[in-house]
């Protein structure tokens, strides 16, 4: 156990740093965003891209990983919705909302520095099919069920913004290029090498910064616990018996499956939510209590997991 957590308290210390700065004053609000979109648009879709490139697309992708994945993931977002309206008498676009918070987990950044020493580079192609499930599907499927009633084009924007998205393109790429066996030139597989390193740095910087804006309302408190149990605990949960005992995936994408789901939510949920102007308050205290909660959450999934695993 302290050898897991030994790996993966660095990495949400460099999340702690980038919040206690923002909080101090020591860089903006400005500065915190400039980073996290040099990391979204570039560090993060060069490491992707160079990953995925060098796997045969037989080896990275694995089509029951990804139903599988997506079917926990529209299970819960279900469920955790079907619960705030029926339960708690949340508004369609609010309950939404939340559901989106317990069903978009922070894989994009926390996914490759807390993944890839873990389970090695293979673990590119299940973050990839993680960030395509999360990313694609519950921000398409979020933004129509956000929007007020009889708001025209919210799925066009959706889309576009969708193939516009510098991380699926580069996940896209990358498929292409392993799919065909086309080896990168030297010059490019260090380029995007040296880019690429600086991802993980950058984009946990970042997301702490985005964190020290965020606030955890008291009085939403029980609403943001029931949804974090959505989504550190019933996500994984679902994911484990889908992989495993359903469709029989070896342990090498069972546990990678469940620890992608055990990432905690992504600033992305409450972007979204803010942007429809419903359920931000509540998807900002899921987002802050999600993350501190997983900083011990996931070395101890890694390790119940992985219990005879030698840690790096």
């Amino acid at each position: 156990m302290l050898g897991f957590l030994s790996l993966c308290l660095p990495i949400f210390a460099v999340v702690g740093l980038g919040w206690v700065a923002l909080r101090r004053g020591a860089i903006t609000p400005a500065v915190a965003d400039a980073v996290g979109s040099f990391a979204f648009s570039f560090a993060l879709p060069a490491m992707l891209l160079r990953l995925m490139a060098a796997q045969p697309l037989a080896e990275s992708f694995e089509i029951r990983f990804f139903g599988g994945y997506l079917g926990a993931c529209l299970l819960v977002f279900a469920g955790v919705m079907l619960g705030a309206m029926a339960l708690a008498g949340r508004r369609r676009g609010q309950a939404a909302a939340i559901a989106a918070a317990a069903a978009m987990g922070n894989v994009g950044y926390l996914g490759p520095p807390l993944l890839l020493p873990l389970m090695g580079e293979r673990a590119a192609g299940p973050v990839a099919m993680a960030i395509m499930s999360e990313v694609a599907i519950v921000i398409a499927l979020g933004s129509v069920l956000m929007a007020p009633m009889g708001e025209r084009g919210v799925m066009r924007r959706v889309l576009r913004s969708l193939l516009l998205n510098p991380v699926l393109l580069a996940i896209a790429g990358g498929a292409a290029l392993g799919a065909l066996g086309l080896p990168l030139p030297a010059p490019v597989d260090r380029f995007l090498a040296f880019l690429g390193a600086s991802a993980g740095p950058t984009a946990l910087f970042a997301l702490g910064g985005v964190l020290g804006r965020l606030s955890l309302d008291r009085r939403l408190f029980v609403t943001a616990a029931s949804a974090v149990c959505g989504k550190l605990l019933a996500y994984p949960l679902l994911v484990w018996v889908l992989l495993g005992p359903l469709l029989g995936l070896e342990a090498f994408w069972v546990r990678t499956g469940v620890l992608l789901a055990a990432m905690p939510t992504a600033t992305n949920a409450f972007v979204l939510a803010q942007r429809f102007h419903t359920g931000a308050e509540a998807v900002s205290a899921v987002v802050l209590l999600s993350t501190v909660i997983a900083s011990v959450a996931f070395p101890a999934t890694a390790w119940l997991l992985t219990p005879a695993a030698p840690v790096p």
